[in-house]
């Protein structure tokens, strides 16, 4: 697999997250060999469902809402 900043070699890595709870977790990840940027399944999940959104707001032809102006008193 290819790295999606760098474009280098990604390899199964496994990492100890001590921050998120009281007990040590191990998880597997992908880390690239050249940048170092990490993908675990969470990440990977949260960039798939964001890109999802966007590609809908784009076929839906979503546009802001505008406000209204201010009202004088």
């Amino acid at each position: 697999m290819r790295c999606t900043k760098c474009c280098g070699l990604m390899v199964v890595d496994h990492l100890l997250d001590m921050k998120e709870s009281y007990l040590p977790m191990w998880m597997q990840a992908l880390r690239c060999l050249t940048c170092g940027n990490i993908v675990d399944p969470l990440i990977h999940f949260h960039r798939a469902t964001q890109q999802a959104q966007r590609a809908r707001r784009l076929t839906t032809g979503f546009t802001r809402k505008t406000t209204r102006p201010a009202v004088a008193a």
